[in-house]
């Protein structure tokens, strides 16, 4: 690692991939509150779809906590491979391994003396823990702590969005968009990681749905749909498995952004498993703030961001 510029890229860099990784894992935007598609409140009469659907949304909620396996990647931007358990019940939680497969972010990582990292999520903040090399670069600190607020702060509506669906994002949430979105089909029965399941496909409009379901000021959801249109993404195609026992088991999500394709993938399994995760020692950490103090830093696509984490970047 050559400075400690490279350092802040990285850390930032980090911020918004780790961050892509719990989301993808664990769904985009809560779009089932005060959706009559999704409640079945008033009049609305739910299809036979529907109807299934609303069941394996609260199955899936009810169920608390899941081991995740999930590969996510963005154009020549990123790809990576995430395994590890996570709870929903009052907030995102839990500890993923990840590992940069590809892409400029893992070109970066491995100049950084790693291609590989521990994302730890807390309600508030969550933690990466960095190799031994990039610690020699941050005071002998393998932890950098992301708070949400101050992701919230320098990423402008993205950032709050980011940190809105980091606080709520749970693995259902992807039946809610497909419940949302009036655009949803069966495609027949699979067999997926030795389960019996169900096959069940839509297309969701992304900007619309982030409007929906987030508790973003109007302010901040018109700055985030135009970010959203600057960065290209329109709609997001989403398939989902579901199992006998109405739970999901697998969640593909496809969508085009300016900087190319996202495509994310999740596994679930072990559902009511136990997690834990705690803030790492205060001693072994330091905090992004303090790391962007210095002033603006390169940005994962080359260009200059003064700590911005977008969802485009």
């Amino acid at each position: 690692m050559k400075s400690t510029t490279t350092v802040r890229r990285v850390s930032l860099s980090v911020a918004v991939v780790a961050a892509l990784t719990g989301v993808a894992a664990c769904g985009s935007a809560d779009s089932g509150k005060g959706d009559s598609k999704a409640s079945g409140a008033g009049t609305v009469h739910l299809s036979p779809v529907a109807a299934v659907l609303r069941d394996v949304e609260q199955s899936t909620d009810k169920a608390d906590s899941a081991k995740v396996r999930a590969t996510t990647s963005m154009g020549d931007i990123m790809a990576m491979n995430a395994d590890g358990a996570l709870t929903w019940g009052n907030g995102l939680k839990g500890n993923l391994d990840i590992t940069y497969t590809g892409g400029k972010l893992a070109d970066a990582m491995r100049k950084a003396g790693t291609s590989h990292m521990e994302a730890r999520y807390l309600p508030d903040a969550y933690y990466a823990k960095m190799s031994d090399a990039f610690a020699q670069q941050t005071g002998g600190k393998h932890w950098v702590k992301y708070d949400f607020d101050y992701l919230a702060k320098v990423g402008g509506a993205s950032g709050a969005y980011m940190k809105d669906q980091l606080q709520t994002s749970t693995p259902n949430q992807s039946v809610k968009m497909l419940l949302a979105s009036g655009d949803v089909k069966k495609v027949g029965v699979e067999t997926v990681d030795g389960q019996h399941t169900t096959h069940y496909a839509g297309t969701v409009d992304v900007a619309a749905l982030a409007g929906k379901g987030s508790n973003l000021s109007a302010d901040q959801l018109t700055a985030l749909k135009q970010q959203l249109k600057q960065s290209g993404i329109t709609t997001d195609a989403i398939d989902i498995w579901v199992n006998d026992q109405n739970l999901l088991v697998k969640k593909s999500e496809k969508a085009a952004t300016a900087n190319g394709t996202l495509n994310s993938t999740a596994h679930y399994s072990d559902y009511g498993v136990a997690v834990t995760a705690e803030a790492p020692p205060a001693a072994d950490t330091m905090d992004i703030a303090d790391m962007m103090k210095s002033g603006g830093v390169s940005s994962p696509s080359g260009g200059t961001t003064s700590g911005g984490t977008g969802l485009s970047s």
